[in-house]
């Protein structure tokens, strides 16, 4: 069953997203060549405590750290390391979710490392794009395969490959509810209702679509080893603009 969420619902997740956010904000300040995977771990902990939250993602199914840090070809749920050292050219997706009154606000950026590639930086720009192109489709009335085949069109018309294991999925009191969302068309009918809240996250690769789990048994690559990137927001479907949960938070709620 899926759970739509009430107004005071929404605004505990709102105050879960503003802190996801704030994480990412800091992310955005320090990453550079010469930093390591754990010291932005470190970061994230530290700024999810700060504000009274709970890091989601840490012992969640025995994950070991705050945020998956999942560096160029890697597509989701890498660890973070010391030894793992960003360097310029790279791409690194942080995804961090943030647990804040019982809600959960999950999001996920692709950032790039000092300069990167032009091929490198068409496949973040229009991953991004996809992700926005999702939101749009965010709204009441709406079924899901509306969301899934307007990120999948971006991946085609720009000839990307699509992660086709991993996709969206519904959020709220626990990180992972319904639905599941595909991040290509595969004719799905569930309605869009208003306060359905959805993690929205397409993954695109620069080469093909096939991905593989690591030794870890956590951190997913791309089998050709060609890099991918992950864009997400946990997003609100309303009767209009959809509210994406995962932003810093701007006046009142």
């Amino acid at each position: 069953m899926i759970n739509r969420k009430s107004r005071d619902d929404i605004k505990k997740m709102r105050l879960a997203g503003n802190i996801v956010a704030l994480v990412h904000q800091e992310m955005k300040r320090v990453i550079e060549p010469g930093i390591s995977t754990k010291e932005l771990d470190d970061i994230a902990y530290r700024t999810i405590r700060q504000n009274k939250a709970i890091p989601t993602f840490l012992g969640y199914n025995g994950f070991p750290a705050s945020i998956c840090a999942s560096v160029n070809e890697q597509v989701v749920h890498g660890f973070p390391h010391e030894d793992v050292i960003l360097k310029e050219g790279d791409i690194i997706s942080v995804d961090v979710g943030a647990t804040f009154c019982g809600f959960v606000g999950d999001s996920a950026w692709t950032y790039p490392v000092g300069k990167i590639s032009a091929e490198v930086e068409r496949l973040l720009k229009y991953t991004q794009e996809g992700l926005w192109a999702g939101i749009a489709q965010m709204r009441d009335g709406n079924i899901l395969d509306d969301i899934s085949s307007a990120v999948g069109a971006v991946a085609d018309r720009e000839h990307l490959g699509i992660v086709r294991q991993y996709g969206g999925h519904g959020v709220g009191r626990q990180m992972h509810e319904d639905p599941f969302l595909f991040n290509y068309s595969v004719g799905d009918k569930t309605p869009i209702k208003k306060g359905m809240a959805i993690a929205i996250e397409p993954m695109f690769n620069l080469g093909c679509d096939d991905v593989e789990v690591g030794p870890d048994g956590w951190t997913v690559s791309t089998v050709d080893k060609k890099p991918s990137a992950h864009f997400e927001h946990t997003v609100i479907a309303t009767e209009d603009e959809p509210i994406i949960t995962t932003k810093l938070l701007e006046g009142n709620l």
